[in-house]
């Protein structure tokens, strides 16, 4: 990968599809450090779109109900991803979808390593640190999952991105979550030597990995305790933990077992999930975050870091039907998102996760997405904003959490 970017200095401005990238001189200086969480703002990246005639052989997964077709009664997801510029090699047409002048529609998989290599592209561009790799243990038997990872690894290397794994335990039976956990992260570890990669994250001397889904109502605390147990004390594959658990771990609103009450201090790094939190201002929805000052305390007592999560907005009308509709948050031009950055900033916050790079599925994507998606069906927009005004906006976020920008509760930027 070094030989690649040597190569890319001497081209200049590279022409990727119908886009052109910034060369890699310009960013010599901007390649991201993965030896440190500090100063570092990574999205989640989902990575589970596929299509007919990718190399998974699974349909329309996590674009339509059935695998077979798509059709406005079978969509599952909320935005329609801006495909301009992508390659002939990248598009996978979607019969049935045409935009207003007829021309065709098309959706992209995440098994393609020339749209992943795309998206890091993009963060490059933006400024955007890399990405939680989003590994669901419901599906790490499933090779597309590793081949999505390793597109995933080669598209940060390429662009110095940095990368971690992050494993979403939803849906797996409680007595098979830990011995999938432990065993693909020895496979990942000893097999695939993903730790020794250049552009794996990094924090205190060791590789950073996140384990999302610590929910009292899920499973007990004696299972939460033997993951932590493993993570942080076995000496061959021992990590820096980050454990991604409800809003309310500090037992705001619920009685909790005293035992998870020790197992959510127990974390090296704690991100509490907050995507749907909200609190109401008149007739606004903003992101809760009021609550983030007291996590900070309570996980600098504990001796853990404070990872929050921002969000730009949410909705799955697609998704769960049009009753849902009441959830909705809107993005309100991006302030909605901004409000978060800016009291993070406040707070003296080194760290923060994006929900999420990729996930149209519950609208919560900030990559490119079109304002003008073809028919039939219905889909939320940018509301006119540029395709690229999110990507623009983690990146803004991320320079005024590192100090790069002074602090600013108004969006600093223009569309």
């Amino acid at each position: 990968m070094k030989r690649l970017l040597v190569c890319v200095l001497l081209v200049g401005v590279v022409a990727y599809g119908e886009e052109a990238v910034p060369a890699a001189d310009e960013l010599a200086g901007k390649i991201v450090d993965t030896r440190t969480l500090h100063h570092k703002v990574l999205c989640g990246y989902q990575g589970w779109f596929r299509c007919p005639g990718d190399k998974s052989g699974q349909g329309w997964k996590h674009w339509s109900r059935d695998a077979r077709t798509l059709h406005p009664s079978s969509l599952t997801f909320e935005m329609w991803p801006d495909l301009r510029g992508f390659t002939r090699e990248e598009k996978y047409l979607v019969p049935g979808f045409t935009y207003s002048g007829g021309q065709p529609a098309y959706l992209f998989s995440s098994v393609n390593e020339k749209t992943v290599l795309r998206h890091f592209r993009w963060m490059r561009q933006y400024g955007i640190d890399g990405v939680f790799a989003q590994r669901f243990l419901v599906n790490t038997r499933d090779p597309s999952f590793d081949q999505v990872l390793e597109n995933i690894r080669a598209a940060a290397n390429e662009t110095g991105r940095a990368f971690a794994v992050c494993y979403d335990m939803s849906g797996t039976p409680r007595d098979q979550i830990f011995d999938r956990l432990v065993s693909d992260w020895k496979q990942l570890v000893d097999q695939k030597k993903i730790t020794r990669d250049p552009r794996y994250l990094h924090h205190d001397g060791k590789p950073v990995l996140m384990v999302w889904g610590f929910f009292h109502d899920r499973f007990g605390p004696e299972l939460a305790h033997r993951i932590i147990d493993f993570f942080k004390k076995d000496s061959e594959y021992a990590v820096t933990f980050v454990g991604g658990c409800q809003w309310y771990w500090r037992n705001q609103g619920t009685r909790l077992d005293a035992e998870w009450e020790r197992a959510f201090r127990r974390f090296d790094v704690i991100s509490p999930w907050n995507v749907g939190n909200v609190s109401m201002a008149g007739d606004t929805k903003h992101a809760t975050t009021a609550i983030w000052k007291k996590d900070i305390v309570e996980a600098r007592e504990a001796g853990m870091s404070f990872l929050p999560v921002i969000y730009p907005g949410f909705g799955w009308t697609n998704l769960k039907g049009p009753q849902s509709s009441a959830v909705t948050i809107p993005r309100r031009g991006g302030t909605f998102f901004w409000e978060q950055f800016a009291t993070a900033t406040e707070l003296g916050v080194e760290m923060a996760y994006v929900a999420m790079f990729d996930e149209v599925d519950e609208a919560t994507a900030i990559f490119k997405v079109s304002n003008t998606p073809p028919g039939p069906g219905k889909f939320s927009t940018y509301e006119g904003l540029p395709a690229d005004w999110y990507l623009r906006l983690t990146g803004e976020g991320t320079r005024m959490i590192r100090g790069e920008r002074p602090m600013q509760r108004t969006i600093p930027i223009a569309p």
